[in-house]
């Protein structure tokens, strides 16, 4: 799909660090949702080709939840991944070292439901999120 988006952050702690934060469920659970009205109760990440990705993410509140769910088609270990989506969508995640810091790029088909706009700030706040965990984590 050419209407890709991609959201960026230069994330300041090493790429081994920024990898394992990112995949590791016991911190996604704790940076992976875009606003602190929500949360991520649980997790789990088989990461091998093949391998799923699950992630709950509901309102505080307990007004709306959802599972994201998705299945690995490549893994590079320490350097990217991409999965898709069930409805076909496929997300590619990068990590390149960056001197002191790593540069962590979120690659994704958007859906038919939302503005544009809306799902690159959605996903932009998330990445932000994750950026703020693992600095100060």
């Amino acid at each position: 799909m050419s209407n890709t988006i991609t959201v960026s952050a230069i994330v300041h702690a090493d790429s081994k660090k920024v990898w394992d934060y990112y995949n590791n469920p016991e911190h996604i659970t704790q940076w992976n949702f875009a606003d602190p009205s929500w949360h991520c109760p649980s997790a789990s990440n088989d990461m091998r080709v093949g391998g799923k990705y699950v992630a709950r993410m509901e309102a505080k509140d307990g007004s709306f939840g959802f599972d994201l769910e998705a299945t690995y088609n490549a893994v590079a270990e320490g350097e990217s991944f991409t999965y898709a989506m069930p409805n076909g969508r496929q997300v590619t995640v990068v990590f390149q070292q960056k001197g002191n810091a790593t540069e962590v790029d979120v690659t994704f088909d958007p859906e038919t439901e939302n503005p544009l706009e809306m799902q690159r700030n959605g996903w932009q706040a998330i990445l932000n999120s994750f950026k703020r965990y693992t600095e100060t984590h």
